[in-house]
């Protein structure tokens, strides 16, 4: 598994890379494997103000559905179109064209908040 040093997590399974005040966010490799084979994503709250721990969207996988926590309150900005046709970029590539959505950070010392890589293996007790 694969855990980038550079991002942020939650209890979750999200991740957080910040770019300025926009932060990229989806799920961790940990989830998308737990999850298995990912057939959609529905985020419905593009330019939407959404709170820290509040839904922001699902997942769906072939046999399960899941609930998406935003892991800092920001804006909702944009929706990766990408996974409207290729949802399954999320399992092949969690970190990178995987993202999920991105939303502009008014705090960004929140972020502060969240578990580094090495918190996160730990809350995996891997």
């Amino acid at each position: 598994m694969n855990f980038p040093s550079e991002l942020k997590y939650t209890a979750e399974h999200e991740w957080v890379r910040l770019e300025g005040n926009i932060a990229y966010i989806g799920i961790t490799d940990f989830a998308q494997g737990e999850l298995g084979d990912i057939v959609y994503v529905d985020v419905t709250t593009l330019e939407e103000e959404v709170a820290a721990g509040a839904v922001f969207g699902t997942i769906e996988a072939v046999k399960t559905v899941s609930d998406l926590y935003m892991p800092i309150a920001g804006k909702v900005v944009e929706v990766n179109a990408g996974l409207e046709d290729n949802p399954e970029i999320v399992n092949s590539d969690p970190y990178g064209e995987g993202w999920i959505i991105k939303a502009e950070v008014e705090d960004l010392s929140s972020v502060a908040a969240l578990m580094d890589a090495a918190a996160y293996q730990a809350h995996l007790n891997l």
